[in-house]
């Protein structure tokens, strides 16, 4: 039997601040970051809070999302691999929301990033 992958089992609320602090540096909020994960999950801001202080793994955190079912509209690279060629699914949802905090901090507009 295969061993999951480190991240699956890294809490999403340790990595949180860093998708912020990334965002933060380049002018960006943490209301952005937010406004991302929650288009992505499909989480409300309560439901986000609330998966943040249970320290949820990434695992679990999109095992109790409602995926954004535009999220597909998502391609290009992060960490030098193309999003959409990603076979493992919560692999490619971890990189997918990766890719959009990328953005954010690169200064994409809203409306793109979030595909409208």
């Amino acid at each position: 039997m295969p061993t999951k992958h480190r991240i699956f089992t890294t809490s999403f609320a340790s990595v949180y601040p860093h998708y912020v602090a990334k965002a933060e540096r380049k002018g960006r909020t943490k209301a952005e970051v937010d406004e991302i994960v929650r288009w992505l999950t499909g989480f409300t801001q309560a439901e986000l809070e609330a998966q943040i202080a249970r320290k949820s793994d990434f695992e679990t955190f999109f095992a109790e999302a409602r995926p954004n079912p535009a999220r597909h509209a998502i391609t290009g690279v992060v960490c030098g691999v193309r999003v959409e060629t990603i076979e493992e699914p919560l692999m490619r949802e971890i990189r997918t929301l990766d890719k959009l905090v990328d953005e954010l901090a690169k200064g994409k507009a809203m409306t793109k990033i979030l595909r409208a």
